[in-house]
């Protein structure tokens, strides 16, 4: 299932589909935020410093716990694949813990 349109957390470089509807709100340090289907709010969370996910009202059980699993798995601005990723900031932050990276 896509959104149409898509989700607003989708960044607009971003080409992938929704993957169902908007069911989390991310939040940015400042919170600014942008309400978003599950792996386009895991692509942005993971794109942010000091970012927060809550489910929205009507959001399946665990909505946000698997944005922010996922998220921390995910590379900052995921979507740029064929971007070099050389510093700490480039990787996600499971793989700086992994290679023992402090935050």
């Amino acid at each position: 299932m896509t959104c149409t349109p898509r989700c607003p957390a989708a960044h607009p470089d971003d080409p992938t589909p929704c993957e169902g509807p908007a069911v989390v709100t991310v939040l940015d340090a400042h919170n600014a935020g942008a309400d978003g289907c599950q792996h386009h709010a895991a692509r942005l969370l993971a794109s942010l410093e000091g970012g927060r996910v809550y489910p929205l009202p009507d959001a399946p059980a665990g909505a946000a716990i698997r944005v922010f699993t996922a998220a921390d798995t995910l590379p900052p601005f995921a979507w740029y694949e064929d971007a070099p990723r050389t510093q700490p900031s480039q990787f996600s932050r499971a793989e700086n813990r992994r290679k023992g990276v402090a935050e």
